[in-house]
């Protein structure tokens, strides 16, 4: 019987995922538990309403608010619409 030869990106290919198999079935079985590291409290930004009203939404979009069908059928006002899409009371 003829031994196969392979290519040299073949062997380079089968040596580099023959590593990260065996990196992961390491990391994978190993006992260790990793220690927490601690981290640094950040602060959260307010983040201001995009649009003023909705005349100010239709000035910078071109496009005048829609309501969805389920903001019409809960009788919302379109102001009551627009202030719970874009966040807080605009």
């Amino acid at each position: 019987m003829s031994k196969k030869t392979h290519s040299p990106f073949t062997e380079d290919f089968m040596g580099a995922l023959t590593s990260m198999i065996d990196g992961l079935f390491t990391n994978a079985l190993s006992d260790k538990e990793k220690t927490m590291q601690p981290q640094e409290v950040c602060e959260t930004e307010i983040l201001t309403p995009v649009y003023e009203s909705i005349e100010d939404y239709t000035e910078q979009t071109g496009k005048r608010f829609r309501m969805t069908k389920d903001q019409k059928t809960r009788n919302l006002t379109r102001e009551e619409a627009f202030a719970e899409t874009f966040g807080g009371q605009n």
